[in-house]
């Protein structure tokens, strides 16, 4: 019967090398994850592009602009 305690001891050594092993690997992949998306990749998202109307305005100098920027504004020189 000594032998079969011998045995459950590897086992179980066995067990715990491979679950510390994994959770060095779940931590690491993590930091990894995390440091390719910069600070927090859940805060760190991109805004949402805009789409602005074609139309035209002419400015004071004679030229014309389209809208443009974040609030699809009329910019002239």
């Amino acid at each position: 019967m000594g032998g079969g305690i011998d045995a459950l001891k590897l086992n179980m050594l066995k067990t715990l090398i491979i679950l510390a092993a994994a959770i060095v690997f779940a931590y690491y992949a993590t930091v990894v994850f995390e440091s390719s998306f910069g600070e927090s990749w859940e805060g760190n998202q991109k805004p949402e592009p805009v789409a602005c109307t074609a139309d035209a305005m002419q400015c004071p100098d004679g030229s014309y602009v389209g809208r443009s920027g974040p609030n699809c504004e009329f910019v002239c020189p």
